[in-house]
């Protein structure tokens, strides 16, 4: 293919192309389950599910498996130079917290977790 000037240097190079999907990598993972892991040796979480599409990945936890998820943890790096990439959310689908930072995000839940061992 030739450009209009009838050379192959004439070719425009795509943009970068965007995954077909958003997931975690392996240490935002270790951190999520890690969690996951605690929360249910405390009794509070029975079930997890993951979602992950073009825009998002999700991470819910459940504290039965018919049950609203207590917890969701949404990916968006479309938003990782305005509010922050991680958002989570409540039982009730309000926003507990928004952040650049997994473990800023993740703050909340941790803190529940340390008062459900202390009690």
């Amino acid at each position: 293919m030739s450009g209009p000037n009838g050379s192959a240097a004439d070719i425009l190079q795509f943009p970068h192309a965007r995954p077909n999907q958003v997931g975690f990598d392996r240490d935002e993972l270790t951190r999520i389950l890690g969690l996951y892991g605690r929360m249910v040796a405390a009794g509070e979480w029975r079930d997890y599910a993951m979602d992950f599409t073009k825009d998002c990945a999700t991470f819910a936890a459940f504290r039965r498996t018919a049950d609203q998820p207590q917890m969701r943890l949404e990916k968006r790096p479309a938003l990782r130079n305005r509010q922050g990439m991680w958002a989570l959310f409540g039982e009730h689908g309000q926003v507990l917290k928004r952040g650049h930072d997994l473990s800023g995000v993740l703050a909340p839940v941790e803190r529940r977790f340390f008062k459900l061992v202390e009690d």
